[in-house]
């Protein structure tokens, strides 16, 4: 009844009129009007946003190479140097902005760095990820610029900027030309697109902000594959059976907690192999797109993580399956769920009528935990 609860009480919430959910419908009519698209006109509105004036911090914009970064540095003078922090946004590679991250800048947190990578459609993989690597890696070059302390650089993303995190400290991994990123922040991150089937697939698929015809279209348009193959990616039809045997020992829902399988589930399956469904999205089993799967020597080499699960979301159980993956080979994880969290809500942090009190509650979860390194 409690889960009951929290469920509907959550989807109530969501469905209530805000600005989240105008933007995008007017954007549609846009779209069908033929005028722009919804993703470049929602970030049109995001990169317009006005940046909330904070007595204790500076906000600079400045460019990597062609990427558009903002760096938030507290006015107070420091005699020491200071945290950084790499901030990638969310939004399923439609959506974000500079802009939309800036409730990321809490003057607690200190010297954030937020970036703005290209994204779809006009932009496909690996366009996203290298301007976040390329980004990052300047940065960890030139710290002492923005007295950044090397020895304490936190990598730190949402959504698909959780992702993001994983993949890059995964690249990173063994780089001594490098400072080491001393601990990842992944926030309900998507770090696999391969099993569609687990429980949080099946039981939160129709609940805001993420839907699964939302999801399936930002990750179709990330990875450049036609919606018409979105079915036989849902039923595991484009994967080869020894891909499974090999990696469903990470992918199963047989790692997940007990508590967060329901018997009323319907059980893992594979729908015949579709050969022209793999071809068409083969992409998918990649390690450049799956953190999940990554060699045991890599996961054993990443820093330590700070893992944010929202209980009513559709890819709460990838956190669970990373974090198992990540415990297993002996990184340390601080784990913080969320049970009346939803996929999205940090992002009403600050936000006074629209705010939720679970945003609040991750926000300081995330404030305490970088400060305590």
């Amino acid at each position: 009844w409690r889960a009951y609860h929290l469920r509907t009480s959550t989807e109530k919430s969501c469905k209530q009129p805000t600005a989240l959910s105008f933007t995008p419908l007017q954007g549609y009519i846009l779209e069908k009007l033929g005028i722009c698209s919804m993703p470049r006109f929602v970030r049109f509105l995001q990169d317009r946003l006005t940046i909330k004036n904070n007595r204790e911090v500076v906000v600079t914009d400045l460019r990597f190479g062609t990427i558009p970064v903002r760096l938030f540095r507290p006015k107070a003078a420091s005699s020491s140097l200071r945290r950084g922090i790499l901030f990638y946004h969310g939004g399923g590679s439609l959506f974000g902005s500079l802009a939309s991250s800036d409730t990321r800048a809490h003057p607690r947190v200190l010297a954030p760095l937020s970036l703005r990578y290209r994204k779809a459609p006009e932009h496909h993989y690996p366009v996203a990820l290298t301007d976040c690597l390329n980004a990052s890696i300047h940065f960890l070059k030139t710290l002492e610029a923005y007295g950044v302390d090397p020895s304490r650089v936190v990598a730190c993303g949402e959504s698909i900027g959780g992702g993001a995190v994983a993949l890059i400290t995964q690249t990173l991994v063994g780089r001594r030309d490098l400072p080491q990123i001393r601990a990842q922040v992944l926030i309900y991150p998507f770090v696999q697109a391969i099993n569609l089937q687990l429980p949080s697939f099946q039981q939160n698929q129709n609940v805001p902000f993420l839907s699964l015809q939302l999801m399936m279209t930002c990750v179709c348009s990330y990875l450049a594959i036609d919606l018409s193959w979105k079915g036989a990616m849902l039923k595991g039809a484009c994967i080869p059976r020894d891909f499974w045997k090999k990696y469903r020992k990470w992918l199963s829902s047989d790692n997940l907690p007990k508590r967060f399988r329901s018997k009323d589930q319907q059980p893992e399956t594979l729908a015949p192999f579709n050969e022209a469904a793999y071809l068409e999205t083969k992409h998918i089993l990649d390690v450049e797109h799956a953190a999940l799967i990554a060699e045991d020597k890599i996961i054993a080499q990443l820093p330590e993580a700070f893992l944010v699960s929202c209980e009513v979301d559709m890819v709460r159980d990838d956190s669970l399956l990373y974090k198992k993956r990540l415990e297993d080979q002996g990184v340390r994880v601080t784990w913080y769920h969320v049970e009346d969290g939803f996929h999205g809500c940090l992002v009403l942090f600050d936000k006074k009528l629209f705010s939720f009190p679970c945003s609040l509650n991750i926000m300081n979860a995330l404030v305490n935990y970088i400060k305590g390194l």
